[in-house]
């Protein structure tokens, strides 16, 4: 897209318009700042009233404010409804049009901006206390590609005493076993159990496995037999740092080895997935985005977008932004930016409802340009199509042909499950559930292929399941709407109607704007046996 505008930050404030003129005016200039450094590029009105006129009284910040708005629309004409929007509650900036320049070796922070409201010097002077985050946004990342957008993964061989041939046949299925599990992930890239089966033959080295295969994380150990047991301690590396995430020590009767090492491996790849997940997220938390390593981008934002509090969930755009950024061409993260404006939607933060389904309809519709044969892109329309506009069937198909592409890609069988929960068949929704979560141990988000399954449930009439998968899913994410909408159906249906009625206070209390009306206009179950039995029950648990 056409960059309209440059603004620099540090030391003098420049607002200048890419075709020739600047804005000079003091606060005009500071209405950009304001801008540029918000979340996503989106301030409230009352916000920008307060914090640049907030001497005077409401009526006079609101007029002040509206005339600067109308001095700046004849001031950049055209360019300004390209590059803002302005609403009767916010104004967001079209950061793909802003180029912001400079670093804070050219001076503090709006240095020559003499803008003396008590809410203005007071946010000026944060920014200037903490200027790494305002310098990301002057790093001119979008000048390079990046290398690669997952990080790698590889599972050693686990070592054996020499020469327990048994026992070095099952370490071997042990790493074999643990790098199939984590392939199904489109989050990694694992590296080949024969690429590792071939480093395990010398010492290991941490810093020569890393240099030598490319890889982030490590997974290595050692097994060996306790008496009539078989014991496995399993480390899990950083190879960057060389920081040891986490220890597991597993044993099992060997007789029943076969067996129960399976529920040894899930437990690792689940953890693997959640490790990964939860340290770069809380690296990219703390790093500027252009410092953000290219591998690290993909994750943290899928990640963050997962989490239940706003903060997180908008960064996650900022970091999609990036990597799409960076890789142009990469089909997946189009398709993650697709997901991205999708739960914007569904979680009601949007500002413009029309906008943003237009928009993750653009991403998934890119994505399938690049690659027409991505599971997961087709997925991603899939869940734009049926979540948005109800288009069911469409929806249907896409699953259809992402499993037919792909019959281990769990997305699309998690959403195939909640597809069937809308259409009243209950069996087959929990089918495709429990598939869907036989297939994805790794997924550093299980508490969303957790509550799809509740809700399966709920349509099959398997309520007590129904609320055992909600819990499970509200201890991992205590905010996601859609579980405690399940919960409070399947405590109904059983009768618990104190619970539910505790369980619906609870909700109105951490979304305080839901309504049942609006749930009956938007979901897309709402008209289904099963939408009927939510509502219900909703309903007699008191919220209206």
């Amino acid at each position: 897209m056409t960059i309209q505008i440059e603004i620099t930050l540090f030391g003098a404030c420049v607002v200048r318009l890419a075709k020739g003129g600047e804005i000079t005016g003091a606060k005009h200039r500071a209405l950009f700042a304001l801008l540029v450094t918000a979340p996503l590029g989106r301030r409230s009105r009352t916000y920008l009233q307060e914090t640049l006129w907030g001497l005077a009284d409401y009526e006079s910040g609101h007029q002040n404010l509206r005339r600067a708005l109308s001095d700046l629309r004849k001031r950049l004409g055209p360019v300004f409804d390209a590059v803002l929007t302005v609403t009767s509650t916010e104004i967001e900036i079209d950061m793909a049009q802003v180029q912001v320049r400079g670093s804070p070796q050219d001076g503090p922070f709006l240095d020559d901006l003499n803008v003396r409201e008590v809410a203005y010097v007071r946010w000026r002077d944060e920014k200037r206390a903490k200027p790494g985050r305002v310098e990301a946004l002057c790093t001119l990342s979008r000048t390079r590609r990046a290398q690669r957008l997952q990080p790698r993964v590889c599972a050693l061989p686990l070592s054996v005493p020499p020469g327990d041939t048994e026992l070095s046949v099952a370490a071997d299925w042990i790493a074999e076993e643990t790098s199939r599990m984590m392939s199904r992930s489109s989050l990694v890239q694992v590296i080949s159990h024969l690429s590792g089966r071939a480093m395990s033959k010398r010492h290991v080295d941490v810093e020569e496995v890393r240099d030598t295969l490319d890889v982030d994380y490590l997974i290595t150990g050692a097994l060996r037999k306790s008496g009539q047991d078989l014991v496995a301690d399993i480390d899990f590396v950083d190879t960057r740092s060389g920081t040891l995430l986490w220890n597991r020590h597993l044993h099992c009767p060997a007789r029943h080895f076969t067996d129960e090492a399976s529920d040894w491996l899930v437990n690792v790849v689940q953890t693997v997935g959640r490790a990964i997940a939860e340290t770069t997220l809380e690296m990219a938390r703390a790093t500027p985005l252009p410092e953000l390593p290219d591998h690290k981008l993909l994750i943290a934002g899928a990640t963050a977008m997962h989490h239940p509090t706003l903060g997180d969930f908008m960064r996650a755009r900022q970091m999609l932004d990036e990597a799409a950024e960076r890789a142009p061409d990469s089909p997946q993260i189009h398709a993650w930016l697709g997901k991205w404006y999708v739960l914007n939607i569904f979680k009601n933060y949007t500002t413009d409802r029309a906008a943003d389904t237009q928009k993750a309809l653009d991403c998934t519709a890119r994505a399938l340009d690049l690659d027409p044969m991505s599971s997961f892109s087709l997925t991603i329309d899939g869940f734009a199509r049926a979540n948005i506009l109800r288009e069911l069937d469409v929806a249907e198909d896409r699953y259809s042909e992402a499993q037919n592409i792909n019959p281990n890609e769990s997305l699309a069988w998690l959403l195939r499950g909640s597809l069937k929960a809308f259409q009243d068949e209950g069996r087959s929704a929990v089918r495709a559930t429990e598939t869907a979560r036989r297939l994805s141990p790794i997924d550093p988000f299980g508490y969303y292929f957790d509550s799809l399954a509740s809700s399966a449930h709920l349509a099959a009439g398997n309520y007590e399941m129904a609320v055992k998968l909600a819990d499970l899913s509200l201890r991992a994410n205590d905010r996601h709407i859609s579980t405690l909408r399940a919960r409070i159906a399947a405590l109904h249906a059983l009768d618990r109607g104190d619970e539910a009625r505790t369980a619906a206070q609870d909700l109105q209390r951490r979304f305080p704007n839901f309504s049942l009306a609006e749930y009956r206009r938007t979901h897309p179950i709402a008209g289904s046996r099963l939408g009927n039995l939510v509502t219900h029950a909703l309903e007699a648990a008191g919220i209206n």
